[in-house]
């Protein structure tokens, strides 16, 4: 199921055609039904690397850098410590002429 976010209230039907839309008070109410602070998603490209909704209620996280090779975003890796606090580490794409080909390795025996 594709979300999009917006500053609406309730569900509604995304205009992609595929999918939902839902705001801020479905998640409130995911949220404490669901006894959690923070709903971490991905699969939605954000240029930044990554992206707070709803006061924070909502992250998404994407971790593709120039995706498909044309969309010049950054992308992020989120890490939690064990008193869940937040570091995020962003990364750009490698540039062009340093990408190769990857190599071929054997096929493990396991897999015969």
């Amino acid at each position: 199921m594709n979300v999009l976010y917006v500053d609406t209230q309730g569900w509604g039907v995304s205009p992609r055609g595929a999918g939902y839309l839902f705001g801020s008070d479905v998640v409130a109410q995911f949220n404490v039904s669901n006894d959690i602070d923070m709903i971490c998603r991905a699969h939605q490209l954000v240029m930044e690397g990554y992206k707070w909704h709803f006061n924070e209620t909502v992250l998404t996280v994407w971790s593709a850098p120039n995706y498909c090779y044309r969309c010049g975003n950054v992308a992020a890796i989120l890490e939690l410590n064990e008193n869940l606090q937040r570091e995020f580490t962003i990364f750009e794409a490698a540039p062009q002429e340093s990408r190769g080909v990857p190599s071929k390795k054997p096929q493990a025996d396991y897999f015969l």
